[in-house]
């Protein structure tokens, strides 16, 4: 009697936590972001201008997005930008999912938001892995008109038969346009076939490999439970242990690598490129490079704000999560000295990714929010994605090139360094794979919080 009654006491807990946060951020969500037409627009290495129309000479688009001086007609690349952002995967605090091992909770809200973010982090190295920078949603931009389809084979069948019937109406069209826009449906068929794969893959539920349970389940090796608050530098590491179980076939064919101190070995690196996917493949692997790193003291340094601009800027860069003191944030741009980010704070209803054609919509943010750095959390992860070694060597130049660039006079914030961890007299990854930190590490992690840093 003593412990249903407890699990109901959790129960209520965790539904006031739910309402509590979607009355505290969901007024956030719904705020107009407002945009400068002077300034460029960086997002994930792509760069947007807002123009007015007497300084575009083509046709001009009237944004939906609001803009200052929001009378001015928006032309240029505003509705490009906004299918950029919205097709970003958006993952959030979930409630009435299948209850975690161990616990009572069935959401994640109030404690859940940088494993959130990490798994954002994690989302968009995938995209460019499977689907490329250039891939966009097909329905991003009817996003926030919630009455539509959602994007499934048969509105591509739809699509296709209707496309197709056009061109028999025609007169003798050329038989090379109707292969050409037979292959762009056959695409984008399969692209959205990978986008919901992928989307999958973070469900919350025990069985997807990204999902919050399966992190969980990594993080308590490190001494975490559900219910914590887990930092950035953590769930770098529970990433990749979560990357390197995976079994799924599509998989095996990415990596993830941690730094260590703020040093990424480019020997250890390639190592984890050059591990066979197979037999009968010897191509390298690609790999996510996630550096914990800490951008000033108790408070953040405005001086490294270039830095966390130049790395934006970077078409390696797959974000950024921090944030506010036990608020985690995904960063993926920025404005001027602003910072353009997805929230996982707004609790949303449980979809079960099991089913066929699972709705999208709730995965993908109708808008972007925007942050002064200064407002930033110190501790932060920094992630980049290559597809393979000489991608890495390229990425490392470039992103040395930017570390140059923005410490002056100071020590960069992490550097490449030729050979491998043991060189220099450090371990390299646990031979216990099992083992994410030791004894004394556990212990700390257990204290841990966005106040003090671990050099994992």
């Amino acid at each position: 009697m003593e412990a249903a009654g407890t699990d109901e006491v959790d129960k209520l807990k965790t539904k006031f936590m739910s309402a509590w946060n979607n009355m505290k951020y969901s007024w956030v969500l719904k705020t107009k972001t407002y945009f400068s037409r002077n300034s460029p627009v960086l997002l994930l290495g792509k760069c947007y201008h807002f123009k007015s129309e007497e300084e575009n000479e083509t046709a001009p688009v009237r944004s939906r997005w609001p803009v200052e001086n929001d009378h001015v007609v928006i032309s240029g690349n505003v509705e490009e930008f906004r299918r950029d952002f919205i097709s970003r995967i958006w993952l959030t605090y979930r409630e009435e999912f299948p209850q975690i091992e161990g616990s009572a909770l069935t959401t994640d809200c109030g404690w859940g938001c940088t494993l959130r973010t990490g798994q954002m982090l994690l989302a968009q190295g995938l995209v460019l892995h499977f689907l490329g920078r250039a891939w966009t949603w097909p329905d991003a931009l009817d996003i926030e008109t919630s009455d539509y389809e959602s994007w499934t084979s048969h509105t591509v069948k739809k699509l296709t038969a209707s496309f197709e019937a056009s061109l028999v109406g025609e007169r003798g069209p050329p038989s090379i346009l109707k292969e050409t826009c037979r292959r762009s449906f056959e695409d984008e068929g399969r692209n959205e076939i990978c986008h919901r794969k992928i989307i999958s893959w973070f469900g919350d539920s025990p069985l997807a490999c990204f999902g919050l349970h399966q992190l969980i389940e990594y993080g308590k090796k490190s001494g975490k439970a559900a219910g914590d608050w887990y930092g950035p530098a953590v769930v770098a590491h529970i990433l990749r242990k979560a990357v390197e179980e995976a079994r799924q076939p599509d998989l095996q064919g990415i990596t993830i690598y941690v730094a260590q101190d703020c040093t990424v070995y480019k020997a250890d690196v390639i190592d984890k490129q050059c591990i066979s996917k197979g037999s009968e493949n010897t191509e390298d692997k690609a790999v996510i490079i996630l550096v914990p790193v800490r951008l000033g003291g108790e408070r953040t340094n405005t001086d490294y704000l270039e830095f966390v601009k130049g790395i934006l800027s970077l078409e390696y860069c797959v974000g950024i999560i921090g944030g506010k003191p036990k608020q985690s944030y995904y960063f993926a741009g920025f404005q001027d000295d602003s910072l353009i980010y997805m929230d996982p704070h707004y609790c949303q209803s449980f979809v079960d990714v099991s089913i066929k054609d699972f709705p999208l919509e709730s995965f993908h943010c109708p808008s972007p929010k925007k942050m002064s750095f200064r407002k930033m959390d110190p501790s932060c992860t920094v992630g980049f994605y290559c597809r393979n070694s000489q991608d890495f060597e390229r990425a490392s130049e470039e992103i040395t090139k930017v570390l140059k660039a923005s410490s002056r006079e100071k020590y960069p914030l992490f550097t490449f360094v030729k050979g491998r961890a043991r060189d220099y007299d450090f371990t390299s990854t646990p031979t216990n794979e099992d083992d994410l930190f030791s004894e004394d590490e556990k212990k700390k992690l257990k204290r841990f919080s966005t106040e003090e840093f671990v050099l994992l």
